[in-house]
């Protein structure tokens, strides 16, 4: 049987996994809203959207997708799948159709991020090894999650997720907030990306905005509740 609530599904972005929603899927499920929290690969825009757009176009009846930093720019793509009603930026890239995360960041001045990554390097089929970034572990807790206490930053430091270099430099195939409606939450004191590029792109896209002053980063870690009061808020738009 189909239902008329939109199930929600977050895509964690680069640094981090899906656990980083933990806080607001215990929120959303206490208020009986189906939620999905599907592993981001990290491996290139095109590729990593293609991902979500799968898990998304499986599941049965409505979905909102809610995107985090650049998992933004994945949700922006894979939102054209049919059954997707809704877009919710958390800390986000929002991209225009033709536009790289690097076309984006160029605008503005660069974030802390920038000058505190760290590169490595892993095996891909046909030839020479990619390059792919981390957070440098000393800097992970003020630049990705200042608002968060040190002993869980400390984990989260560790426990990165890296991101192929690439993705920075490919062009979104879509901007699927044309013709679905979405939601933005701009954290006032992100230092991983500039919140201008937050303001930006969810004025562009003609976003309903919240703005945390004070919150960092991983506000979804640090605030789950006003990030899943901003989710329930697109889930009962759209239902």
């Amino acid at each position: 049987m189909k239902t008329s609530t939109p199930t929600v599904v977050l895509v964690h972005g680069a640094f981090a996994d899906a656990a980083s929603w933990s806080g607001v899927i215990a929120e959303l499920q206490s208020h009986g809203i189906p939620v999905i929290a599907p592993p981001n690969p990290l491996r290139g825009l095109a590729s990593d959207a293609a991902y979500i757009a799968s898990v998304a176009s499986q599941i049965d009846g409505p979905v909102v997708l809610v995107g985090h930093s650049y998992g933004g720019a994945l949700i922006t793509v894979a939102g054209t799948a049919d059954n997707v009603v809704g877009l919710v930026y958390v800390a986000a890239y929002v991209l225009e159709e033709g536009e790289s995360l690097g076309e984006l960041q160029g605008r503005f001045p660069l974030s802390p991020l920038v000058n505190n990554l760290k590169q490595w390097t892993y095996p891909v089929a046909d030839g020479d090894p990619a390059v792919e970034v981390t957070i440098a572990e000393e800097a992970f807790p003020w630049v990705f999650a200042g608002d968060v206490p040190a002993e869980v930053t400390k984990v989260f430091a560790v426990a990165q997720r890296p991101l192929a270099a690439a993705a920075f430099e490919e062009a979104a195939s879509a901007a699927a907030w044309r013709t679905k409606p979405s939601w933005a939450l701009v954290a006032g004191a992100d230092e991983a990306i500039n919140p201008e590029v937050e303001r930006f792109g969810a004025k562009r896209a003609g976003a309903t905005v919240v703005e945390i002053e004070g919150a960092s980063h991983a506000v979804a870690v640090s605030r789950p509740m006003d990030v899943a009061d901003l989710i329930r808020e697109a889930v009962r738009a759209t239902s």
